[in-house]
């Protein structure tokens, strides 16, 4: 399983699939990750947090944990 945290800059993937429950999981859908979206990793800042990606013309920056629930081939 490969989340989007493994990602390298300068790459695009597509989400397979998000983990984690409820509130969380609610809310990064509404950001616009579901299923099948492309994301372009722009930027990881030095210490890797946050994650800086292109999705659906637009910039969203995301914590680690996020990146995490994110399983994208």
């Amino acid at each position: 399983m490969k989340t989007l945290r493994a990602v390298q800059p300068g790459q695009t993937v597509t989400v397979k699939k998000l983990h984690g429950e409820g509130a969380v999981r609610r809310r990064i859908m509404d950001m616009g990750l579901t299923r099948g979206t492309e994301v372009f990793v722009r930027k990881v800042a030095p210490l890797g947090d946050p994650v800086e990606v292109n999705v659906r013309s637009y910039e969203l920056s995301l914590r680690k944990a996020d990146c995490e629930m994110i399983e994208v081939e």
